[in-house]
């Protein structure tokens, strides 16, 4: 019903949800392996919208080998203290509160030792957020720095040292159908840029025609692949395909977007001048933030080694 609703608003072209972290990815995770008392402090908000919420798992040296962080978490009565640093962390500048992947076992390495945290932002002088300025001069990614951050005991969830296993969980829904709704608006971008080749001239090209009928066929097989993952059992690797799929598909949608505008694909809707940020407008910015497709949610080279280790059995990439 939650896939079927969110179709039907990406449909309706309904603005961006600016809740969704905490409603696509926290509360499945929650509803997985919350405990009763966790459920019902958050689900309710996350639902309502009262509480915004960001993602705190990648660090400088340790993004897409996400095994490798060191932000860590001293128990303390009562819950815990937290110090490091979590980088490209989407919206943790307008986020109530941030889930973080943190060390809660002193002198642990790789994926041992690790607690998924649930971390209040609002605690002036111990939890600081810096934008970072993207391509698209927008900053939605952010530097988070936690210096003695306090955590209740309460909200730690599936329990201390369990944090792998729980992180591994919210990735799965993050790569997996939860892009079904997605798809929608991946669409509706592809039909933008059929309008633009066709008002450019770019159409009459036959090699243009062919990429265009391309990016449709691909986008159908990304839909009934996710349709096809939602209603069967969980399938060891199927988020992983899913992301491969539709990162790079996305980043060459916007590539055949600059393409079939030719040069004018240059030109942004308003005169830049010195003293004004530059503006875009969606096809612009379609191509400039795809760069991130397939880097974020994991890159695609992580995706290939979790599909090549646990679902073709090869052998283990050696790690330090």
């Amino acid at each position: 019903r939650q896939v079927v609703w969110a179709e039907e608003y990406a449909r309706a072209r309904a603005p961006a949800r600016s809740g969704h972290i905490g409603e696509k990815l926290l509360a499945p995770t929650l509803v997985a392996h919350g405990s009763e008392e966790q459920k019902a402090r958050f689900l309710p908000r996350v639902a309502a919208g009262d509480e915004l919420w960001c993602q705190g798992y990648s660090e400088p040296g340790a993004g897409s080998d996400l095994a490798g962080i060191r932000t860590a978490a001293v128990r303390e009565p009562g819950g815990y203290r937290i110090s490091g640093q979590k980088i490209w962390t989407s919206l943790a500048h307008e986020a109530d509160w941030c889930f973080v992947l943190a060390r809660t076992e002193a002198g642990s390495s790789r994926h041992r030792g690790l607690s998924f945290l649930l971390v209040p932002m609002d605690q002036p002088g111990r939890v600081e957020v810096r934008p970072i300025r993207q391509l698209t001069g927008t900053s939605e990614f952010n530097e988070v720095f936690f210096d003695g951050a306090r955590v209740r005991a309460e909200h730690v969830v599936g329990g201390e040292g369990n944090g792998w296993r729980v992180a591994m969980s919210l990735l799965g829904f993050e790569r997996g159908v939860s892009t079904l709704a997605q798809q929608i608006g991946f669409a509706q971008e592809l039909g933008q840029v059929l309008e633009e080749a066709v008002a450019t001239g770019a159409a009459d090209d036959p090699v243009v025609r062919d990429l265009l009928v391309r990016q449709w066929a691909e986008l159908r097989t990304m839909r009934w692949n996710a349709l096809r993952t939602l209603g069967g059992p969980g399938v060891p690797g199927a988020p992983s395909v899913a992301k491969l799929l539709w990162g790079r598909w996305h980043q060459r949608l916007g590539e055949l977007a600059v393409r079939v505008r030719g040069a004018g694909a240059a030109v942004g809707p308003r005169d830049w001048t010195a003293a004004a940020p530059y503006e875009l407008d969606a096809l612009q910015h379609l191509f400039l933030f795809g760069r991130a497709d397939t880097i974020y949610g994991g890159s695609d080279e992580i995706q290939r080694t979790i599909i090549a280790e646990r679902v073709l059995g090869l052998p283990r990439e050696a790690k330090g």
